[in-house]
C-alpha cells in the first residue's frame, strides 16, 4: 500500500510540470487568439474578386478566354452579393466585374450589364458611400462618361464629373479616382487638367495586395498621358 501510494504521489508530481505547461500553452493560445484580428469574411471574398479580376484583365490577352473567365467571376461575385446583402463592398465589386465584361462585349448587347452595374453601385452608395475609399463614386463616374447618353444609354458628363470629384474628396491620392477623372478630362478635351490628375495617378501610393492591378493601371495611365501629350503638342503647333 505504501509503495502504491508513493508511486501515485510520484506520478502526480511528475505530471504537474506537464499539466502546468499544457495550461500555459492553452493560455498562450487563448491570448494569441485575442491579439490576432478577426478576419472579415466579406473582405476575404473581396480580396479574391480583386485578384481574379486583375489576373483576367491584365494577364489574359485572348479575348474569348477573358470573356469566359470574367463571366465565371461575375457568377461568383453575384453569390457573394446575395450572401452579404447588407454590405456595400460586394455590390461594388460585382458592378466592376459587370462593367469589365461589358467593355469586352461592347456594343448594344453590353447595355444590360452596365445598367445592372449602375443599379448595384447606387445600392452600395446608399449602404455606405465611403466603402472601399469611395469606389462606388469612382465606378459610377466612369460609367456615366463611358456609356452613351440618351436615348441609347444613361451617359451624362455632368453626373460623371460630380461622382468623380466626390470620389477624389474621399480618396484624394488614390490611383483609380485620379486616373478616371484624368481620363474623363481627356475625353472632354480639357488636356491641361487631364495631365494634372493623370500625373497624380501615376504617383499614387502602392496598394498592398493589389500589385498586379496597380501595374496594369499604371500602363493605362501612361497611355492616357501619351495621348494628352500628343493633344497638347498639336494644340501648341496650332498657335505657333
Amino acid at each position: 500500500m505504501k509503495k502504491t501510494l508513493l508511486l501515485s504521489t510520484a506520478l502526480v508530481a511528475l505530471a504537474m510540470p506537464a499539466l502546468a505547461q499544457n495550461y500555459e500553452a492553452q493560455q498562450g493560445q487563448s491570448m494569441a487568439a485575442q491579439i490576432q484580428p478577426v478576419q472579415d469574411p466579406v473582405m476575404e471574398q473581396i480580396a479574391y474578386l480583386q485578384n481574379e479580376w486583375a489576373r483576367i484583365k491584365y494577364q489574359m490577352p485572348d479575348e474569348n478566354a477573358q470573356l469566359s473567365a470574367i463571366h465565371t467571376l461575375e457568377a461568383h461575385a453575384a453569390k457573394v452579393t446575395a450572401t452579404y446583402a447588407n454590405r456595400a463592398e460586394p455590390k461594388i465589386w460585382e458592378a466592376i466585374i459587370l462593367s469589365t465584361e461589358a467593355g469586352i462585349v461592347k456594343g448594344m448587347s453590353a447595355l444590360p450589364k452596365v445598367k445592372q452595374a449602375k443599379e448595384l453601385l447606387e445600392a452600395a452608395e446608399r449602404i455606405d458611400t465611403n466603402a472601399l475609399e469611395g469606389s462606388a463614386h469612382t465606378s459610377l463616374g466612369s460609367l456615366y462618361y463611358q456609356v452613351p447618353g440618351w436615348p441609347v444609354g444613361f451617359g451624362d458628363d455632368e453626373k460623371a464629373e460630380k461622382h468623380l470629384k466626390h470620389a477624389l474628396q474621399i480618396n484624394p491620392a488614390g490611383i483609380d479616382p485620379n486616373f478616371f477623372y484624368g481620363d474623363f478630362l481627356l475625353q472632354d478635351n480639357r488636356y491641361d487638367e487631364a495631365k494634372t490628375y493623370l500625373d497624380r495617378a501615376l504617383q499614387a501610393p502602392a496598394r498592398p495586395g493589389r500589385e498586379l492591378a496597380d501595374a496594369g493601371r499604371r500602363q493605362e495611365i501612361k497611355a492616357a498621358l501619351a495621348k494628352v501629350g500628343e493633344k497638347l503638342n498639336s494644340k501648341g503647333k496650332q498657335f505657333n
